[in-house]
């Protein structure tokens, strides 16, 4: 029998309905990314959708859901580049319902439900009632089915609710509202959403990035090390691992959704009491001045005030100690492998494809941002981690902003150039980061 780990993700899914004896339920999901969680379920076993909701859904391929076309309802907002994802998804498919939220802009790391929950569960619950389903006559319980996590909670028919990317709250302030009607099934676990993502990142060569930021830092034993949003916990497990017990580990995250599952996945691997978890905002940490040696932020300064989040770093380091980033490079071009004719790369290899908040930081300026704070001995360089076929989701993910961008002669040399090259052995899109860490002066 397969393990969890080596079945598809729908294969996960169908079990745990049937362990909960549905048949067929209402999906709710949010991307981008992934969407590998929710797309092979609807594509592969459309029977089973009774309806489907996307939160912001990227840009993807939309004749696969043709057929689901007329139970599908898309929540976005009105601007910003992931708004077209959601653009392109109706104008393909007429047949789909849409609630667009006026003057709002949608990132991975954005709490959608606390922001607009009240619209937004409005308009689900008109669009649910529109698809009826009988109860599922399910009572409030929680486990652990094929490695999905669930809570039951509320009754009626079903609503698997999987996992709002980065969202802080996740669906939590729609849960008391939704499961008076519905009975809400709360998915997570490694397998689904954002934590899916992040452990596959881990298994890429991304940790070899990660690794090289660590040893310049070069972390002693007895010395307390922070990771201001460790995610599901990949980098704070390398830490473990290295330190075998000699350190005090703290994780500060802004999500109980990802601390909850990084908690969970670090009890898995034994190492449970080395790591403390807790809630906190970047911009403010709940640690007291000069309260630990090692301060780190990974793919974080992106989603917030980049400034604030290194002035929060520096109060909690004590004099001596050592900041160290890594933040995604946007003003330098990927490198993709696969045989393209140079007009093509042209367009393919080009800096600026991602998300970055107002005032966060995805590029060089990182180095002088750690010059200005008063950082001295500071070891700076970029470095580049690869996407390939092991980081399913992203890769698709990148695939399609690619697409976005070429004309119909240009997509069809794209595609089977990577088809060519996928089919060989050798196709990834190397993604470059900025790197830098600094001394705190005494």
């Amino acid at each position: 029998m397969k393990t969890a780990a080596a079945r598809s993700i729908e294969e996960c899914l169908l079990d745990l309905f049937r362990r909960l004896d549905i048949e067929q339920a209402h999906i709710a999901a949010g991307g981008p990314p992934p969407f590998k969680d929710w797309h092979s379920l609807a594509t592969r076993y459309p029977e089973r959708v009774a309806s489907l909701t996307l939160i912001s859904p990227p840009i993807l391929d939309p004749i696969p859901l043709a057929g689901l076309a007329s139970r599908i309802l898309v929540v976005a907002g009105d601007h910003g580049p992931l708004a077209s994802g959601a653009a392109e998804l109706t104008t393909r498919l007429p047949n789909v319902s849409a609630h667009i939220l006026s003057g709002y802009e949608w990132l991975p790391w954005t709490d959608v439900i606390a922001d607009r929950g009240a619209e937004i569960g409005a308009a689900m619950l008109d669009f649910l009632d529109r698809h009826p389903l009988p109860p599922a006559g399910l009572s409030e319980s929680e486990g652990d089915v094929a490695g999905i996590t669930y809570r039951i909670r509320g009754a009626g028919p079903p609503l698997a609710l999987m996992p709002l990317s980065l969202a802080p709250s996740q669906w939590d302030p729609l849960i008391a509202s939704l499961s008076a009607r519905y009975c809400t099934i709360s998915l997570g676990g490694p397998l689904l959403g954002v934590v899916g993502i992040l452990e596959e990142r881990g298994r890429s060569n991304y940790l070899a990035m990660v690794k090289n930021v660590l040893d310049a830092v070069a972390i002693q034993p007895n010395e307390v090390v922070l990771e201001v949003g460790g995610g599901s916990g990949v980098v704070l497990r390398e830490i473990a691992r290295r330190s075998a017990g000699a350190n005090r580990i703290i994780d500060i995250d802004i999500s109980p959704y990802l601390l909850r599952e990084a908690e969970a996945l670090t009890r898995q691997t034994g190492i449970a009491n080395q790591i403390s978890f807790q809630e906190g905002h970047a911009e403010a940490l709940p640690l007291a001045d000069s309260s630990v040696d090692v301060a780190l932020s990974l793919t974080v300064m992106e989603e917030g005030n980049a400034d604030r989040m290194l002035a929060e770093l520096l109060r909690v380091t004590r004099p001596g100690g050592r900041i160290a980033a890594i933040v995604r490079s946007l003003d330098m071009p990927p490198w993709t492998n696969a045989p393209l004719s140079q007009s093509v790369r042209a367009k393919v290899d080009i800096p600026g494809r991602g998300d970055v908040a107002a005032a966060g930081c995805a590029d060089a300026s990182l180095y002088q941002r750690f010059r200005r704070a008063g950082l001295v001995g500071l070891t700076c360089f970029s470095q580049l981690a690869s996407l390939d076929a092991s980081q399913v989701s992203r890769i698709a993910v990148m695939k399609q902003r690619i697409l976005a961008s070429l004309t119909a002669e240009e997509s069809a040399q794209w595609e089977a150039a990577v088809a060519q090259a996928e089919a060989e052995g050798t196709f990834f899109i190397a993604m470059p980061h900025h790197c830098a860490v600094g001394i705190k002066p005494m």
